[in-house]
């Protein structure tokens, strides 16, 4: 109607602009914030465990891992003269051992409050969500559903109690788009790892598959939500990242086209960890690659040696999902496709004989 004042979805969510990634961040805005992971004793949460206490935050490595929780706690400890590292035993699927972790997390926060949770433990196993090999049987057997209580009900069962306890964190104010982060020394903070089995489909995986879309659904039914709690919420995607959950015929799929750094899935969250300002946004993470401008205001891959673009790992995804929906993923694999036109037949002979290599090193 004439005159009729419009508050596009966005703003009244209280959705921060599209991440900008040409724009610095400082990492020691961390420093003294008290976060939990979960599946911090290794992986990407080892990671980003590591990286944020060197900032100075109060971390909080929740595992049902204990000797590799511990261990790691104790070697933080002594390598980055941190004393705010510490290990709580979690088991993600258990409701009351996560209720637990929480109490315990609270007390050892330096402030009283929790600004961060990470949801971020997860697993990987061989899909039982098949056909069943013998169909002479008389009934098929049971599924294991490990994979979805791990992937997806502790995740939920991390975010429940994230809400609760988040707006109790003492000196915290509601979180805003607005804010500056250089003196937001309190948060409230959900960082969401998903993976891009949850922006497209993942072969032979539907399990994995189905609870990584799973994240991507909570993600964004509570970012349009949690402003009403003052919480920030944020998501972030990695491809194939080379890690040890990572199997030989995985790899042998991926030959040719590149696979994620660690190091680049670290720098993602940590940028959302640290930029308070940045709410209700999903990052992927991708082969490093470098890129240029297209004519028509996208990205086209360029050779490593080109002077031309810049290298780039992140990208945000849904950036444009209140017009477009499935803008981003369109132009992700055109993305993807570049790399292996780029990279040729010799990287994806160099890929496959990384791939045996890597079989006979771990057995798997």
């Amino acid at each position: 109607m004439a005159g009729q004042t419009e508050f596009p979805v966005s703003q009244t969510v209280r959705q921060s602009p599209p991440v900008d990634l040409s724009q610095q961040y400082d990492a020691e805005w961390l420093r003294g914030k008290h976060i939990i992971v979960t599946g911090g004793a290794s992986g990407f949460g080892a990671g980003f465990v590591k990286k944020w206490a060197s900032h100075g935050a109060s971390v909080i490595v929740a595992d049902i891992n204990t000797d590799g929780g511990s261990k790691l706690v104790l070697e933080l400890r002594k390598e980055l003269d941190n004393p705010n590292i510490h290990f709580v035993h979690c088991d993600v699927t258990d409701w009351q051992s996560q209720v637990n972790m929480f109490k315990e997390a609270t007390k050892l926060s330096p402030h009283g409050g929790i600004d961060m949770v990470v949801p971020n433990a997860g697993m990987s196993k061989p899909d039982m969500l098949q056909m069943p090999k013998d169909l002479d049987a008389p009934e098929p057997p049971p599924p294991n559903f490990k994979e979805v209580y791990v992937d997806l009900i502790g995740v939920l069962y991390t975010v429940h109690c994230a809400i609760y306890w988040l707006p109790k964190n003492p000196g915290s104010v509601a979180a805003d788009p607005a804010s500056n982060p250089a003196s937001n020394k309190r948060d409230r903070h959900i960082l969401l790892i998903g993976s891009m089995a949850s922006l497209a489909p993942i072969m032979m995986q539907p399990l994995y598959g189905a609870s990584k879309h799973g994240i991507l659904g909570l993600f964004r039914s509570l970012r349009a939500s949690l402003y009403m709690y003052g919480i920030r919420i944020n998501l972030l995607c990695p491809y194939f990242v080379e890690t040890g959950i990572v199997p030989t015929p995985a790899r042998l799929l991926l030959a040719g086209g590149g696979m994620g750094r660690v190091e680049d899935v670290v720098e993602g969250a940590t940028r959302f960890a640290a930029d308070s300002k940045i709410c209700g946004r999903s990052l992927a993470v991708g082969p490093k690659v470098r890129v240029k401008e297209d004519s028509k205001g996208g990205f086209e891959v360029v050779p490593a040696d080109s002077p031309e673009g810049e290298e780039r790992a992140l990208w945000e995804a849904y950036r444009e999902d209140l017009d477009d929906s499935e803008l981003f993923m369109r132009n992700f694999l055109k993305l993807l496709n570049s790399i292996v036109r780029i990279r040729g037949w010799a990287g994806w002979v160099k890929d496959v004989i990384g791939a045996f290599s890597y079989g006979l090193r771990s057995g798997k």
